[in-house]
């Protein structure tokens, strides 16, 4: 099936370690099942140096090997060494963050799939400059966005804050996905899936949302 609708979706967590990058993948297979091409980006890379470890495992758990257009730099335009917020990695590399590469490498990827999944780096609030956040170039680009939550403990704390942020700026809700890999405690897990679910139907009734199985 090949599609008329050229979009790319921002991936995002509630926290650093939600699960983004396994969502990521995950999600792009549903979409690649229903016949749609696509292909996914990193947002801003940090921790790495001449590639990105977040397109290294998409490929990997899609099961693509690495693409030409990984080669060519489009799918991680803007790399930084060492593992923090943007903003800090940016200074700690003497580095300006220049949002037009990734957003032209992003229209470059749309010349030839269906859609582009954008992973963020961190959660909707993670600092690009001192008065800038991911959430602004969500926001600014008016890019539909998925959500990836989980059941560790505090996460229905984190998981609001973030659906109201996104209320708020009336950022377009695609998904939220349930990342089942932190269902350590079954009791914990169970009421944070039903929780969020009831939250979705009040305040969010178009939003899919979906559980992740563990990769591992």
């Amino acid at each position: 099936m090949k599609s008329d609708i050229k979009e790319a979706i921002f991936i995002s967590g509630i926290d650093t370690d939600a699960g983004k990058t396994f969502a990521t993948a995950f999600y792009a297979k549903m979409l690649i099942d229903k016949g749609f091409s696509v292909i996914t980006q990193k947002f801003i890379q940090t921790g790495c140096k001449d590639s990105s470890e977040d397109i290294e495992a998409h490929r990997r758990l899609i099961g693509t090997g690495m693409l030409p257009e990984d080669e060519w730099g489009l799918t991680a335009p803007i790399i930084f060494s060492y593992p923090a917020s943007a903003q800090l990695a940016a200074r700690l590399d003497s580095r300006e963050i220049d949002l037009k590469v990734i957003e032209c490498a992003t229209e470059k990827l749309l010349n030839n799939y269906d859609c582009v999944l954008v992973e963020g780096a961190g959660g909707l609030m993670v600092p690009i400059t001192d008065t800038y956040f991911a959430i602004d170039y969500v926001e600014e680009h008016d890019l539909p966005l998925v959500l990836v939550t989980n059941g560790r403990l505090g996460s229905i704390n984190h998981t609001i804050l973030s659906l109201e942020a996104i209320q708020s700026r009336k950022i377009k809700l695609r998904a939220v996905i349930y990342n089942t890999f932190f269902d350590k405690d079954k009791i914990i897990a169970e009421d944070t899936k039903a929780f969020v679910g009831r939250y979705l139907k009040q305040h969010f009734p178009e939003t899919q949302y979906i559980e992740m199985p563990s990769f591992a």
